[in-house]
């Protein structure tokens, strides 16, 4: 591999291909090697800008949580827009995307990284899981506020119950995420009863 490959946003790039790398291989192949193949660079380019690939992957995924951060924003402003079941479904396929759902397993595959997690951010451990539930979260405590879903809705339980159903729907990356339809109905099952309850 050549040594004198200049790679602009080089962080980026090597997110980019960590990411190629992970949707191919799952986290079994993801190695500082594989990654530095993928991105066309020598692997020394990898450690001139992190520590160790511990450090690597512990900024990709904070990198990716943060971007949900804006979907999470989304989901908010859509309060009182719509449909509550559509407003989730949309939200959870969006936050379950093929690279949050590849990164999952990559946090759960690595000790250090779960700890290193935790270190950069409370309750990071896992981190896109964190991101999803806080989401949702926010966002049923605004539609309850909205008198959208009912006013005694319990929304951590409501939050579980989506966001675990969810990852179950979206965890099997071989026949492809599920269809809108699937995910709407387990929305609708979740959030049935605290919508027929709300008041009129």
């Amino acid at each position: 591999m050549p040594t004198g490959v200049h790679l602009r946003d080089a962080r980026q790039q090597l997110f980019e291909a960590a990411e190629r790398v992970l949707l191919r291989d799952g986290p079994n192949g993801l190695t500082s090697r594989a990654v530095t193949d993928e991105a066309g660079c020598a692997k020394g380019v990898l450690h001139r800008h992190f520590t160790d690939f511990d450090a690597f992957l512990t900024d990709l995924v904070l990198d990716r949580a943060a971007q949900l951060e804006t979907q999470a924003s989304a989901l908010r402003e859509s309060a009182g827009t719509g449909t509550v079941a559509d407003n989730l479904t949309s939200a959870l396929t969006t936050l379950f995307g093929p690279i949050p759902v590849a990164i999952i397993p990559l946090i759960t595959f690595r000790d250090e990284l779960r700890a290193r997690l935790r270190q950069a951010r409370p309750g990071g451990g896992i981190a896109i899981l964190a991101q999803a539930t806080t989401a949702i979260s926010a966002y049923l405590a605004d539609e309850r506020e909205l008198r959208r879903i009912a006013a005694d809705a319990d929304i951590d339980s409501l939050t579980l119950s989506l966001v675990g159903g969810g990852h179950l729907l979206f965890a099997d990356r071989d026949p492809g995420p599920p269809a809108t339809a699937v995910v709407n109905k387990l929305v609708t099952a979740v959030i049935a009863d605290a919508v027929q309850r709300r008041p009129a």
